[in-house]
Parts: C-alpha cells; sequence; structure tokens
C-alpha cells in the first residue's frame, strides 16, 4: 500500500509536524509505504495552489490513497487527487475554531470551520480525533473517531533524565507549560495565575517552547506537574505523552482529557477559575511529593492509545476505502464480503 500525506509544511520548527509524522512511521512499521506532500503556502489560496501543484505530482506518481491532514489540505489533495480516494483527518481548529476565549472563537478562523462543512462530500472518510470534533461532521456515514496515537517506544517511564541535566533547580518542583505563550487559545495566563496563587518559592512554572520533539518525554520523565489550561482541544497529544510517561497532570476539561485521565491517581480535571487550578496542582505537587508518579501508561495501554493499535485502526480504515474505490471489497478479518455493507462494517 503507498499511501500520501498532505499536510501543511509551513511549521518554522519543523519540516512534517511531529504527531502527523509519527503517525506514518507507525504505518511504515505494519508495512505501509507512506510519504509526504508539505503544503507550502498559507491561507486559502496557498492551498488551492498547492492542490495543482499535487495534480502535476500525481502524473508521474501512483499512490492507492490520499490521507490529508486539516481540512484545508484537504483541499488541496481533492483538487490534486484525480481518482485517488481521499481520506481527511481533522485536527482541531478546522472543525470548531480557533478558541481565543471561554466560548470565544476567533472570527477569522470561521473560514475554517467553512471549509469543513463544505469539502465532507468530496472525501471518502472523514478522522475526527475526538467526539466533540466528530459533532462537526454532518456526513455521518463517512464520520469515525480515531485519536492519535503515542509511540510508547519513545514516551515512557524508563528515561533516565536528571533535573540538572536539563537546567532545573533541584531544590523546587517544576509545573510544565508545553504550550505557546503567545496562542490565546492555550491560555498560559491561567497558569501563571495558578501557580503565582500557591505562592511558594518552592515551585515554578517553566515554558522551554519551542522543545524539539526527541527532548518532550525527557522533561516529562522529570517534571512534578504537567498543565494543560486551553480553552478548547480536540485530543491533545501532550496529555497522552504525559500519561505514557506516568507524569502527574493537571488539565480543564476540554477534549477527550477526561475520558484519557479517568480515575487515574495524580491527575486532576480543574475548572478555568485560577483559585480552584491552583488547588489541583496543589494536589498533583503533593501526590509528586509522596508518591511520585502514576499508573497513566497502563491507562493509554487499556484504552489502546498506542501508536501501534492506532495504525491498525486507520490501516483498516485505508484497506476498506481502497477496496471501495476499486469496486472490490477487502475480506480481512471482520469483514463482510458483501459490497453493499461497506460504511456499515467501517464503522461498526
Amino acid at each position: 500500500m503507498r499511501v500520501l500525506f498532505v499536510c501543511s509544511g509551513n511549521s518554522e520548527n519543523f519540516d512534517i509536524i511531529p504527531f502527523i509524522k509519527a503517525q506514518g512511521d507507525s504505518l511504515v512499521a505494519l508495512g505501509a509505504q507512506v510519504e509526504y506532500f508539505p503544503v507550502i503556502g498559507k491561507g486559502l489560496v496557498g492551498y488551492l495552489k498547492a492542490g495543482i501543484k499535487l495534480r502535476k505530482y500525481l502524473k508521474t506518481e501512483n499512490f492507492d490513497l490520499i490521507h490529508a491532514h486539516f481540512s484545508l489540505s484537504g483541499w488541496a489533495a481533492v483538487i490534486g487527487a484525480g481518482k485517488i480516494p481521499v481520506v481527511l483527518s481533522l485536527m482541531g481548529d478546522d472543525a470548531q475554531g480557533n478558541y481565543i476565549g471561554m466560548n470565544k472563537i476567533e472570527f477569522k478562523s470561521r473560514l475554517f470551520t467553512l471549509s469543513t462543512k463544505l469539502i465532507q462530500p468530496f472525501v471518502e472518510v472523514i478522522i475526527s480525533k475526538s467526539e466533540n470534533l466528530e459533532k462537526h461532521v454532518y456526513l455521518k456515514g463517512r464520520s469515525i473517531v480515531i485519536p492519535n496515537g503515542i509511540n510508547t517506544q519513545v514516551f515512557n517511564p524508563n528515561i533516565n533524565v536528571r533535573k540538572q541535566d536539563l537546567g532545573l533547580a533541584t531544590d523546587k518542583q517544576q509545573v510544565l507549560f508545553l504550550g505557546s505563550k503567545s496562542r490565546k487559545g492555550k491560555n498560559f495566563l491561567l497558569a501563571q495565575k495558578a501557580v503565582a496563587l500557591i505562592n511558594s518559592s518552592q515551585v515554578e512554572l517553566i515554558n522551554p517552547f519551542p522543545l524539539r520533539h526527541q527532548d518532550i518525554p525527557k522533561y516529562l520523565n522529570t517534571v512534578d506537574v504537567l498543565v494543560l489550561t486551553s480553552f478548547m482541544e480536540g485530543s491533545p497529544n501532550v496529555v497522552k505523552e504525559a500519561m505514557a510517561c506516568n507524569c502527574p497532570i493537571v488539565a480543564t476539561d476540554v477534549g477527550d482529557v477526561k475520558w484519557v485521565l479517568g480515575e487515574t491517581e495524580g491527575c486532576y480535571i480543574a475548572s478555568f477559575d485560577p483559585s480552584d487550578f491552583a488547588e489541583k496542582i496543589k494536589s498533583a505537587l503533593a501526590f509528586a511529593r509522596q508518591k511520585g508518579r502514576t499508573n497513566g501508561g497502563q491507562r493509554i495501554t487499556e484504552l489502546g492509545l498506542d501508536s501501534e493499535t492506532i495504525a491498525q485502526r486507520v490501516l483498516h480504515v485505508y484497506k476498506q476505502v481502497i477496496a471501495k474505490n476499486r469496486g472490490s471489497v477487502f475480506c480481512g478479518e471482520g469483514i463482510s464480503k458483501e459490497k453493499d455493507n461497506f460504511q456499515e462494517e467501517i464503522f461498526r
């Protein structure tokens, strides 16, 4: 199977966004051939131009399927695909808009949500990372929820790193905020206010951003608490990565965070009230002092959020889409041999 990932190539820090590359790597590990077509250029016009470039590229290249990440990348894929089937992954902002406050959406991000509505008839399958994103998919017969998986070979509690190795104070507890302080939707101000309310010289808020992806597990295995203060998310990877590293967590109730945390001791859901968030951080810090690490990694395994399990689910979708496009039905385990049962079987 030869699959082309169409995704943004506009990041200042990465050629391919790490979690997209990680999904590609997990599919390669299962035998798929994955290549990338990064879209260079911003705005609707940039993505439309990318679609024309993609069509020219596909005149000399053969792929079984195109997997687009983000609805604007989806338009580039649809324009360039020709007869190649397209699968679209919704990433968050494209489905629900860019939240810049509680229930406040940035006006210009409405373009993304409109794009998501308009593109649905032109793709074979729409993958949402969480149920709150899937609510924005009106073609339910093409919809499925598959979160991003976590590479537990990379994110695990067995990394031997000391605080001094990262330049962190050994006589303090660190509260880690891994998002961009400048993105309003990440709500760094809440983290600042909450830590200030703790009013302890033994607690510090750190924000090593931007951070190389390979360094993230080092921090998650070293700090005392990860905080996520976002106004809205889909299925935030950093929470799953922290869980895989057994790191205590305090997070707002956004996306699928509550489901991921479950009843894991040392992990807490907090409101947007700074006082409540501060109290939850205190509880997480106390847990870190008394018990050290959580059992979050076990929870990730139980939920099937490891990259291999998720890759198997994605690969199953690919096989069904390719079979449908070729007028046949993939007769794998649990798959109906009747072509008319395709939609029922793929989303069962």
